[in-house]
């Protein structure tokens, strides 16, 4: 009634789960072939309903929904050639739970064709993905992130298996006089830059250097010069404890790679090609220098 009289003229039609199979199966014909204008209808709709000709769609209390639901939800419209509206609303002046922020910002961020995987992916790290290994789901993912938790339970599998899990590694110190941080102008928000420190820090292969600039690139934009000097310190830090190093000190062209003392190792003095000192130059040489210790090791 209320929406009739915001629209007047128009047919509104209603649809929910206690309508009985005829009444419902009628209602949405009727809303298919144009029958009637407007449906207003429960999350009965997410069900994969699809209907070409619907080209706005406005989600009442948004806030209360998971990733999963809001996902589906917004994909009812948007399903033809017509350009389409998705409202997810929530009540004027309420105070959103950090959850709840982080499901619409979610939504919000992954608009693109396919975003789907994405979307999963950050539902998983809000909610957490539960003690894989046991019988309770109540873990918390989203302390430790998606990545660092992978290898936790890849090493956990290996080990239950009797196989070889990832190699030790030293805690490696990367010194060196640059600012390598993300700037409040590139993400403001504080659970989110921290989401992102997370991840960055669980950088290990060119791979996934690449796979990062491409999140923050398409999330917020170009990465300024200190965040991209952070994701290869990142990449830095963990050549350098896959190599045993302690401690990596780069001064001008030069860089000085510390060991462990229980390893009676002695610093090594390596001369970068560039005076500047270059990073993506310092980790070519700490990619030698790690895989000679691969040989190393087999050798021994």
């Amino acid at each position: 009634e209320t929406i009739e009289r915001l629209v007047p003229g128009s047919k509104v039609a209603v649809g929910h789960g206690r309508m009985s199979e005829e009444a419902l199966e009628s209602t949405m014909k009727d809303f298919i072939e144009g029958k009637t204008d407007i449906l207003v209808a429960t999350t009965i709709i997410e069900s994969g309903i699809d209907i070409p000709n619907v080209n706005t769609e406005i989600v009442i209390d948004a806030d209360k929904f998971g990733v999963s639901q809001l996902y589906q939800l917004r994909g009812r419209v948007g399903r033809s050639n017509r350009l389409a509206y998705a409202y997810l609303l929530h009540k004027k002046n309420k105070v959103l739970s950090d959850v709840a922020q982080q499901r619409l910002r979610a939504i919000k961020d992954f608009t693109e064709f396919g975003a789907g995987f994405k979307i999963a992916m950050r539902d998983l790290e809000i909610r957490g993905a539960g003690n894989v290994l046991g019988e309770e789901q109540s873990g918390h993912l989203v302390n430790i992130g998606y990545e660092l938790y992978c290898k936790l339970v890849d090493d956990a599998v290996r080990a239950l298996n009797g196989e070889a899990t990832s190699i030790e590694r030293t805690e490696a110190n990367i010194d060196i006089n640059i600012s390598a941080y993300i700037p409040d102008s590139y993400i403001d928000d504080e659970v989110l830059k921290l989401s992102m420190y997370k991840k960055i820090a669980s950088i290990e292969t060119e791979e996934d250097e690449q796979d990062m600039r491409s999140e923050l690139i398409d999330r917020f934009g170009d990465i300024p010069k200190a965040t991209e000097d952070l994701i290869m310190v990142a990449r830095m830090r963990s050549l350098a404890e896959r190599g045993g190093i302690s401690r990596v000190i780069i001064r001008g062209d030069k860089m000085k790679l510390e060991y462990p003392k229980r390893t009676e190792t002695k610093p090594v003095m390596l001369f970068l090609p560039r005076k500047t000192g270059n990073l993506r130059e310092a980790i070519q040489l700490l990619e030698v220098m790690t895989s000679k210790k691969k040989e190393s090791d087999k050798d021994n």
